[in-house]
């Protein structure tokens, strides 16, 4: 689905990732974990053409995406939901879902399925919604469009716990209906090893790590010593 060949970048000419080589494929749930400042979300601002790429490749099925822009990417088949959620907040949430939506299986009917409380609150304005339901409008709008692989940077951040427990159920969902990729990058570790099969753990802009999430989860010993928090 997705490959990462030799990738090398960053921003205004600072290497933050180097030489990383990877492959996604079609329907796996895959985590990144690591300290603040490693390069995760740098590594996604990549694959969706905000960050700066230096060489190698990005190619989602048989598309070479290295050169393309941003827009053309998500054409291409990538969603992506930002760490700052970037929703538009003088439209309203059905307005939002409205400019992003593509044809395909997600629709606004299945996206207020799954997330029930924008449906009651479709005709609110972005910036009238709480942290929580913002950040649910960011992951239907990228569900809306119809991606065939979807980018996640750090989707419960800042959100109370009885949110994030709502908005695991609802990804949970997502990830287990196997129609579609998923990058995720968080930095809760639990919520990482529960939504993903495949684990990935980077140090300074590299793959220091590459294995089941499974095992990850009877291991924190490793994990605490792959991120240097030993």
């Amino acid at each position: 689905m997705l490959e990462l060949r030799n990738l090398t970048g960053g921003w205004a000419g600072t290497t933050v990732i180097e030489n990383l080589s990877l492959k996604l494929a079609s329907g796996d749930t895959t985590a990144i974990i690591g300290r603040n400042g490693v390069g995760k979300s740098t590594l996604l601002e990549l694959v969706v053409g905000r960050a700066e790429r230096q060489t190698g490749q990005i190619l989602l099925g048989d598309a070479d995406l290295s050169t393309r822009p941003g827009f053309k990417r998500a054409v291409a088949g990538i969603g992506y939901v930002p760490q700052e959620r970037e929703v538009f907040p003088s439209l309203t949430v059905a307005e939002n879902l409205s400019v992003a939506k593509r044809p395909g299986l997600w629709t606004e009917e299945r996206v207020y399925e799954l997330f029930p409380g924008l449906a009651h609150r479709r005709r609110n304005l972005g910036w009238q919604l709480s942290g929580g339901e913002q950040q649910m409008l960011s992951v239907a709008r990228a569900l809306i469009g119809n991606p065939k692989i979807l980018l996640m940077d750090e989707p419960t951040e800042g959100l109370a716990p009885v949110v994030v427990e709502k908005l695991v159920e609802s990804l949970r969902a997502v990830v287990g209906d196997g129609s579609l990729s998923v990058l995720l990058v968080e930095q809760s570790i639990d919520v990482a090893l529960d939504l993903s099969t495949r684990c990935l753990i980077m140090d300074r802009g590299r793959i220091v790590h590459d294995g089941p999430s499974a095992a990850l989860r009877e291991d924190p010993d490793t994990i605490a010593k792959l991120m240097g928090l030993e």
